[in-house]
């Protein structure tokens, strides 16, 4: 079935589905069950910090078993300069326009981290995407914004980019506004920023006007590398911010303070009806729920708290580094990562305050048992994750940021990192690394590269909003 024609449907909050024009899915649960089952990846590749620097690119990843050519690399896309590292990427228009007639899910919207370089491919053709656009550094320096990181398709023909720094690398960070048709900047798309100076990643519900933002540091912060000297002295951020989606101003700030330093990757539930999500501390390892209350303030809780472990080439106990988020469509499963240990963790959270552990994966890492797959060194650790929309594959990568990498897991500058994947029994509760996948990005062509984030065609369950 096509990802982007479907049917009339009612959602179980009532919400009325008609004509249904544009693109994605009426309701996750459309998403979850219509979709059909993922062929094609597009995997963001740097490579930034190399030995052999050359461009980034994206990966087509073939991921249909009964090709000849599955889990192997079977298109790039190399970018036009050196130097972007590619981070996040996301579509022009997701299933929060499912209702816009005339939209369609085609182009990538492909930023550069370092570069503040945003390239626009069309993906029209799934396993030969195209780049047609680049919007050079300079026209986004005019908006005093730097360093884009998470995008997201939103309603109304738009498109809203977190931007981490200023101009200069330095805070306060922002969200730049782009045109769904041109891609053209139109400028800020915050009205009234409040407090909020350190930026990483959002998620946005319309139906209940709010926007949620997270933390990470300046660009300048964070490019050298990882510095304990920077936590200590303030320059990694503590909080997440609450926003008024139709008015765009900064209404409220939570601040966690040492019970979650360095909060990342914001997850909120896909059911519209829910006021709820998740954001995963990466250096207090930990999983914080943050809700609305009855009066429309919001708060949090600490709901999963992982402990650091000794290590004999480590002068201090070494933190999971929980890195990655994600929420299956249903909401029922709360996947994360923990790239220094080297594991995989996957939580029911059909209570939402109430997370249970229910199986993980080592694979890599400090202290993972499992160290190769087919032979080869796993360089790295589960780090950005991607779930197929039935819920029963999860797909990771192992490199989280050059200087990051260059660090801690050395190797992957020589010899690239790695896409795996595990088969996942959602009516289980369990996973299973499948040791016949195996992608790896030391082979790709132009050179070794540093696989990070996954997209599906057709969408994912980081790339989609519902109204």
């Amino acid at each position: 079935m096509s990802t982007d024609d479907h049917s009339h449907e009612t959602d179980r909050s009532g919400h009325e589905h008609h004509e249904v024009e544009g693109p994605g899915y009426p309701t996750p649960a459309a998403m979850r069950t219509e979709s059909g089952r993922e062929e094609t990846a597009y995997v963001m590749a740097p490579r930034v910090g190399m030995e052999k620097e050359g461009p980034d690119m994206i990966g087509v990843v073939d991921l249909d078993p009964a090709s000849d050519t599955y889990s192997e690399l079977i298109d790039t896309v190399e970018m036009p300069n050196k130097g972007d590292e590619l981070h996040h990427f996301g579509w022009n228009a997701c299933s929060s326009s499912c209702h816009a007639e005339g939209l369609s899910r085609q182009y990538l919207v492909v930023p550069g981290q370092r570069s503040s370089r945003i390239h626009i491919v069309d993906a029209e053709d799934p396993r030969e995407p195209e780049m047609v656009t680049v919007i050079e550094p300079e026209e986004v320096f005019e908006h005093d914004l730097s360093a884009p990181h998470t995008v997201h398709c939103v309603p109304g023909g738009k498109i809203v980019i977190s931007m981490l720094g200023d101009a200069n690398g330095e805070v306060p960070g922002g969200f730049l506004q782009l045109d769904q048709e041109d891609f053209s900047i139109d400028g800020h798309w915050e009205a009234d920023r409040g407090d909020m100076e350190l930026n990483y990643d959002y998620w946005y519900q319309p139906r209940h006007d709010v926007m949620i933002s997270s933390e990470w540091a300046a660009p300048n912060t964070y490019y050298p590398g990882f510095d304990l000297d920077d936590v200590e002295a303030g320059d990694y951020g503590d909080s997440i911010h609450i926003w008024s989606w139709d008015d765009r101003e900064h209404v409220q700030t939570l601040e966690f303070g040492d019970q979650g330093q360095i909060p990342l990757e914001v997850r909120m539930s896909h059911n519209p009806e829910e006021t709820q999500g998740y954001v995963g501390a990466a250096l207090s390892s930990n999983i914080i729920r943050f809700y609305e209350e009855s009066d429309g303030a919001w708060d949090w809780d600490v709901v999963i708290d992982e402990d650091p472990r000794e290590h004999e080439e480590w002068d201090m106990p070494v933190p999971p580094l929980i890195t990655d988020i994600l929420l299956s469509l249903d909401d029922q499963y709360l996947f994360f990562s923990n790239w220094l240990h080297g594991d995989v963790r996957m939580y029911d959270v059909s209570d939402a305050g109430n997370p249970r552990l229910v199986d993980r994966v080592w694979a890599g890492g400090l202290f993972g048992d499992r160290q190769t797959v087919q032979g080869e060194e796993i360089r790295g650790s589960p780090q950005m994750l991607q779930l197929s929309r039935d819920g029963k594959r999860l797909y990771w990568t192992t490199s989280l940021f050059s200087s990051w990498d260059n660090q801690f897991f050395p190797d992957i500058a020589t010899e690239g990192s790695l896409m795996l994947k595990a088969d996942v029994y959602p009516d289980e509760g369990r996973m299973e690394l499948d040791e016949e996948f195996l992608v790896d990005f030391g082979d790709a062509p132009g050179g070794p590269a540093r696989a990070h984030e996954i997209r599906w065609p057709g969408g994912d369950c980081t790339s989609d909003v519902w109204q």
